[in-house]
């Protein structure tokens, strides 16, 4: 698989390398130039598209550094200061709130609904009754989560934002490319986030980007992104900014994934159609579907639950053995730790089947775990109704990038199977 994926780099190389020898013969090796430029221009007609005949939007895109870094500048866009209060989707990766703690706030973590995984707009709207009866303030934003591409309830979600007056940001990092009612995620709220990671639906080695309302909001996005320096002929600074603008050799490379994004998703989606058509006669194993006709996901990750009486050979050596080395494609940065097992964690029959993959050279992972059951937020407020415990409990990541062919997908399915007992 390896020679596979090193074969398919080289071939689709050309597009990028075009606007990279581009930026060094022009000498923009900086952090603005006309691939940044060129790259928000493709972003924008890409989000700003919509199906069934509507009228597209007019959406506006800043190019940043990292996702991560478009959630920070979204939240202090949205006025978010120390003290406040932010909502936001507790299953999810901690992208979503780590930088709420970075502006001194508090992150406030809600449930998910079990048809997409993702935001309960009940329980949004019961948390924020209760905050606004403790605090006596309303939460200053709201952060849903496209949780491994799934489109999250927007209608509702929308509708309980508009209700309260509290602006939304629409965590699609995961999502680029999923529509709900044919219009783009990212593009309800006040502000949308989108990643380019390594290992998202399309990359430029790490960066991010943040959809704006309007030019005006965008340019006060870029100001703050470009450490807020002020038009003098010196460097003149008001308020606090961030070196937080995608560099030209990225926007290049990310310029020349765009030509192949369609590709890419159409990709996904034709991987998890066969994960579910080899998986269907299964018992124990349920693959992750768009749970209402308006959700058409991307299918970043195909992800699957399995059943909790579903016995997988060497279950009961699950968690025997503390794990030394690098585990979901974190190498190098693993941190060594004294103990197998923590208070929250999935199943053994979830463990032995990822022990059972990784045996045979595919790496799976668990889903992730909520953030209301990690260590780091366990004094922050959570309402929760159990649903994102028992899928961290259950569920299982499938691989399913661009480089996934049919016999490798039918190869996993026969793992999987050989597998169970």
């Amino acid at each position: 698989m390896r020679e596979r994926i090193l074969l398919c780099l080289a071939h689709m190389s050309g597009n990028e390398m075009k606007f990279i020898e581009e930026a060094f013969a022009d000498n923009w090796v900086v952090p603005m130039g006309p691939n940044v430029n060129g790259f928000e221009a493709d972003l924008e007609r890409f989000v700003n598209r919509r199906e069934g005949g509507q009228p597209p939007l007019d959406r506006k895109v800043v190019c940043l550094s990292a996702g991560t870094a478009a959630v920070h500048l979204a939240l202090i866009a949205c006025g978010v200061e120390a003290g406040d209060e932010v909502l936001v989707q507790s299953f999810t990766f901690c992208a979503s709130s780590h930088p709420i703690t970075y502006l001194g706030a508090t992150p406030v973590f809600v449930d998910s609904e079990r048809e997409s995984w993702n935001m309960d707009p009940e329980l949004l709207e019961e948390a924020i009754k209760d905050r606004i009866a403790k605090t006596g303030r309303k939460p200053k934003a709201i952060i849903p989560v496209a949780l491994y591409g799934m489109p999250y309830r927007v209608d509702r979600i929308m509708e309980v934002a508009a209700r309260y007056e509290i602006p939304v940001i629409e965590d699609a990092a995961e999502g680029f490319g999923s529509t709900f009612a044919g219009q783009a995620l990212g593009t309800f709220g006040e502000y949308g986030v989108l990643s380019f990671n390594g290992n998202k639906m399309i990359t430029t080695s790490g960066g991010g980007a943040l959809i704006c309302p309007d030019a005006e909001k965008a340019r006060k996005i870029l100001w703050y992104a470009t450490q807020a320096r002020e038009s003098y002929p010196y460097y003149q600074h008001e308020a606090i900014g961030y070196n937080y603008r995608m560099s030209n050799i990225c926007a290049g490379i990310g310029r020349g994934q765009m030509t192949i994004l369609d590709e890419h998703i159409s990709h996904h989606r034709h991987v998890q159609a066969l994960y579910c058509e080899l998986l269907k006669d299964v018992k124990g194993i349920e693959m992750h579907c768009n749970p209402w006709p308006e959700a058409d996901s991307n299918f970043w990750l195909c992800t699957a639950v399995l059943d909790p009486s579903l016995h997988v050979r060497g279950e009961e050596n699950a968690y025997k053995e503390v794990i030394t080395g690098a585990v979901g494609g974190a190498a190098g940065v693993t941190h060594a730790v004294s103990t197998a097992v923590t208070d929250c964690q999935p199943n053994a029959n979830v463990e032995a089947l990822r022990i059972a993959l990784d045996a045979a050279n595919v790496e799976a992972r668990p889903l992730w775990k909520p953030m209301h059951r990690q260590p780091v937020y366990r004094n922050a407020p959570a309402y929760v109704n159990g649903v994102s415990e028992e899928l961290f409990a259950t569920g299982i990541c499938l691989p399913a990038g661009p480089y996934v062919s049919d016999e490798d997908v039918r190869y996993i399915v026969d793992t999987i199977k050989k597998a169970i007992s």
